[in-house]
């Protein structure tokens, strides 16, 4: 009869010893020779009529190793089984001689293996934690800046004879010379379009009354500003040559624009907001307020879920078997790492399954599940992102077909599976958080986050 013995060597870290006598494995070992000898095909002699002797030689050890190892695992599963040990991963054979199992002297024989169990803990009470939702205002002045760059968006451009303001739009073309003004062979001929008050104060000036065909030579160092001068070098494919900003460019206008900003007018409310009734510009400030206020609220969300995150990993107290977790670290992957290489993986390893503790344990408590309904839609809201957001209707035949290519896709689900499930998490926290209103200005809330990720990383 086998039996299994558990004996404690440290926190949550404990040996299993595995005895089998020779009446556990032998037995199915010689049921399992018998068949071989039936079936075996070897040259020169009849199927079934091989001799007993010859196929124990050849099949025997392996096959005895086998069945020995099959047994000890079968003994190991229903011991843990049967005392519901909640371990983590799989046990870890200690290194045995395998006391060179033998065939022709079957034994008696010992095992030994190392489990890690899974700690109990408790997690914090979220109503009690101390967290804050970042209310951000809505300015005038954001909601200012935000209708001039709608009035731009949908404004009409049209053509000017001259140059006469610095709101001028410009199409011109680069072409490189030398200061001389003579163009370089085989040099950047390249077009762009932009706005007179792009260039540096002395040639906004020297563009004032420049018609079609004209054209003015500088080197990119003269005629732009630092900041406008990064985008032009990077425009003109330079921005691996460290002397971009000394060369000499001809600039030719090519058409003289200026661009209409659209007007508030309810033609254009609707155009933006069809059928919703935005009537006067008052009701067009609003929409647009609600808008941003939305955004804002949406960031002032994420930044609740990472304040329940910290809380979560802050206060939540586990033991980890931390032996055996590293000796499980070593033997991972295909190559055995150096104790040098676990010590440094191991901080980042022991978060990360701590987090996935934390997050079983809110799945298991509160039975959060995902279906498969919900995977799809996740895939097909994808979809329509990639598209571009475009109302696409949900019965076309290839949108259904996307969804069930990706359905079997079993990386693709898992990922999915761990987004959604993360998501309902965070969903679940919000519910148990109270968190006090606090008012922000976005310039405050976005400097704040910017800096607690650059502290993350």
């Amino acid at each position: 009869m086998a039996t299994v013995t558990k004996e404690n060597i440290g926190l949550l870290h404990e040996k299993l010893t595995v005895k089998l006598e020779k009446t556990d494995y032998l037995p199915s070992f010689e049921k399992t020779l018998k068949e071989y000898s039936r079936k075996a095909n070897i040259p020169g002699f009849r199927k079934g009529m091989v001799p007993a002797g010859l196929i124990k030689k050849m099949y025997g050890p392996s096959l005895f190793t086998d069945e020995v190892l099959k047994s000890v695992d079968r003994e190991l599963v229903s011991y843990i089984q049967n005392d519901k040990l909640d371990i983590f991963a799989q046990p870890i054979p200690v290194e045995s001689d395998v006391r060179q199992l033998d065939v022709n002297n079957p034994a008696d024989y010992t095992f030994h293996f190392e489990i890690g169990m899974k700690p109990g803990f408790q997690l914090p009470d979220l109503g009690k934690a101390n967290t804050t939702r970042y209310v951000v205002e809505v300015t005038d002045d954001m909601i200012d800046k935000e209708i001039t760059r709608l009035q731009n968006r949908y404004g009409n451009m049209k053509d000017e004879e001259a140059v006469a303001t610095e709101d001028n739009v410009l199409n011109v073309t680069f072409s490189e010379t030398d200061n001389t003004s003579i163009e370089t062979e085989g040099g950047i001929k390249k077009d762009n379009s932009l706005l007179v008050k792009y260039f540096a104060e002395k040639y906004r000036k020297e563009w004032m009354g420049k018609k079609k065909e004209d054209s003015i030579t500088a080197s990119l160092k003269d005629a732009f500003e630092e900041k406008e001068r990064e985008w032009i070098i990077s425009d003109l494919g330079l921005k691996d040559d460290a002397n971009a900003a000394e060369k000499y460019f001809k600039i030719l206008i090519t058409k003289v624009g200026l661009l209409e900003k659209r007007e508030l007018n309810e033609e254009f409310f609707n155009q933006l907001y069809p059928g919703q009734e935005v009537i006067t510009e008052s009701d067009f400030r609003n929409k647009i307020k609600d808008e941003i206020q939305a955004y804002w609220n949406g960031q002032a969300r994420n930044q609740i879920h990472d304040q329940v995150f910290h809380q979560l990993v802050d206060h939540t107290e586990i033991k980890f078997p931390e032996g055996f977790l590293k000796k499980w670290v070593k033997t991972q992957g295909d190559a055995v790492k150096s104790d040098e290489d676990v010590e440094k993986e191991f901080p980042k390893f022991l978060s990360q399954l701590k987090w996935t503790l934390i997050t079983d344990k809110i799945v298991n408590e509160n039975a959060i599940q995902v279906s498969p309904d919900e995977i799809r839609n996740f895939a097909k809201q994808q979809l329509f992102s990639y598209m571009g957001g475009a109302n696409l209707s949900d019965d076309q035949p290839w949108v259904t077909d996307y969804i069930e290519k990706m359905m079997k896709d079993r990386k693709y689900v898992e990922d999915s599976y761990n987004r959604i499930q993360t998501q309902k998490i965070f969903d679940w926290a919000e519910t148990k958080v109270k968190p006090t209103d606090k008012s922000i200005s976005a310039e405050d809330f976005t400097k704040m986050v910017e800096e607690h990720q650059h502290h993350h990383h």
